[in-house]
Parts: structure tokens; sequence; C-alpha cells
């Protein structure tokens, strides 16, 4: 089925987890074609998920396989920053916009909280919502001076160990210039999105989206220096595999993997092309980072006065 020309289009991803977002497809279903927005879906499976039977929801444009964002005005995700992150890979070529409404835990790059659903498609039929730039990294390998691969990623590049028993042996470079090597389980190259991922969990910084940086975080090293680092935007940064260690693997916001040889160099640079979040409500990434990570904002003495608890002094603390 074709969709006519003058009918604007919603692209939907959902988490694969079926029970869990079936209700909200197809609520979501349902109010965009009472707005009058068509639903493209990405596969049948989808599609039946949706309709489940029922004729009062309506039939659904399967998109096209190779790009099957294009001509779409948004991507919306049902799903968490997972689900985002596949979607994100649609979008980004199409250089559409891309709407996560949260059903995981985090939902960090998602916009809003599923109680927020009905919230979200309105804002989206009277298209009620502002798009962001986020920066991504292009990253290319190469063995013995050819290019073995190319890909990109929103979050990170993360090269790591490529089994549980062995250790990564990598140089890290920064424009050229080595700057320490060492033994570890992996090597993150993050953008300030990817900060509060995976480089979060490693020990790295919180680096505010609107920072012009790149961020190199070792995991687990065995080594004295192995700080995180954070480069100018227009840095690049290499990790190579020691040619005389264990191979290792590439992968890029859990998504996309690459088989490195011992020798591979993996350069990361920042990417061309960057991935356009659309955003419903105004206001600071501080106050984000307080509520996704439930951060206290409230001093020792205001929060034990909460609990009726004296805090005059010592004598008072017995």
């Amino acid at each position: 089925m074709s969709t006519p020309s003058d009918k604007r289009e919603v692209l939907l991803v959902v988490h694969p987890d079926r029970d869990a977002t079936r209700g909200a497809a197809r609520d979501v279903a349902k109010r965009l074609a009472s707005a009058g927005i068509w639903l493209r879906v990405t596969d049948d499976e989808v599609l039946s998920l949706i309709a489940g039977g029922d004729e009062d929801v309506p039939c659904t444009v399967v998109a096209p396989v190779d790009r099957p964002a294009e001509g779409v005005e948004l991507v919306l995700v049902l799903g968490g920053d997972g689900t985002l992150l596949r979607a994100a890979e649609l979008a980004r070529p199409a250089g559409v916009p891309v709407l996560g409404v949260n059903l995981g835990r985090v939902g960090f790059l998602t916009e809003a909280d599923s109680d927020a659903l009905h919230d979200t498609v309105d804002r989206v039929v009277e298209g009620s919502y502002r798009i962001e730039e986020r920066m991504t990294v292009d990253v290319t390998v190469t063995l013995h001076g050819q290019v073995v691969a190319r890909t990109w990623a929103l979050n990170e590049a993360s090269v790591e160990k490529s089994t549980r028993e062995r250790i990564l042996d990598a140089l890290i470079e920064v424009d050229g210039r080595p700057v320490s090597s060492f033994g570890c389980d992996g090597v993150l190259c993050s953008t300030p999105t990817g900060s509060t991922a995976y480089a979060f969990s490693a020990g790295g910084p919180v680096v505010w989206p609107d920072v012009e940086a790149l961020l190199v975080v070792p995991s687990n090293a065995h080594a004295m220096f192995s700080r995180p680092l954070v480069v100018s935007r227009a840095s690049v940064i290499t990790v190579q595999v020691d040619p005389y260690g264990s191979p290792a693997v590439l992968t890029c916001d859990g998504l996309r993997h690459v088989e490195l040889d011992r020798g591979a160099r993996v350069e990361v640079v920042a990417g061309k092309t960057p991935v356009l979040l659309a955003r419903l409500w105004d206001g600071p990434f501080t106050d984000r980072l307080v509520q996704k990570f439930s951060l206290p904002v409230k001093s020792w003495r205001e929060r034990h006065d909460r609990l009726g608890r004296s805090t005059e002094g010592p004598d008072h603390l017995s």
C-alpha cells in the first residue's frame, strides 16, 4: 500500500519484547490515525503487533527495507535507549529526527516516560517539538595500512578483548602521538551523549551534550596512568591492538561489531553526520541528569531535618 503524497507519515520502532509494547503500540497507531497521520513500520511482525486482529486499528505501511525512514517526518520509538539506538541507525541516513518514549529502565536518550505517552503523541500531531543535533563518531579500522571496515556510533566505539580470559593490550594515540599503552578489558571512545552510557559505567566523566569534545575511557586498565581523557572535537583518536597480543572486537553502540586481528588500528573522529533528536520539553541537561539518576540535591543537613532529627549540635545526636 502506498501513502498519499499529502499525508503525514511517522516510522514506529518498538522494543522487541512484544508483550511489553503491544498496548502502547496499538494506542499510538489509533491516536495517530485519528489525526490523519500514517504509521510506517519496518516489518510484518510489528504490523501484526499493532493490528492484533482488531479491524479498528488502521492498516499500516510496511517501509522499504533499504531506507525505511526515507520520507517520514519523525521516527517514534517505544522502548529504552537500546531501542532508540536501533532507531537512530534507521533515521540518521535519512536526516530524520528520533523521538523516544521510555518503556525500559533509565532511558537517558528517550524524551518521555510511558505515563506521558498520550501527551507525547499529541505533541507529535501538533508538530510541537524542537530538533537537537547530537554529535556522532566515524570509525575506521585498518590492518597493515589497508582499510578493512568503516562504521559509526552515537554513544561510543568500544575496543574490547574478544574472550573473557584474555587481556587486551592496547596503545592509545591522540593526533598521531602515543599517549599510553596498557593491558585492559577495553578502551571506549565516546561522544558527550555516550558519556552517560557505557563510558559512565567504566568510570568516565559526565559531559554535557553541547560540549564539543570526545572521550577516551579505559576499562579496567592494568596501569598507573589510565585516567579518562577529554580531547578536542578536532582530535583523532587511535586505539591499536598489540601485534603480539590477542585479537579484539570493535563494538559501536552495542549494535555493530567488527572482529579485530592483532595489529589492527581503530581510528575515531567526530562524525560528519549527526543524529537528530526530537525534544518536547525545555529545560537544562542538569535537570535531566538529576531526574534520570535520582541524584540527591538536598544537603545532608536538610535531608536529616526531614527525618525529624535535630541538627543543633553533637549533644543532640545521641
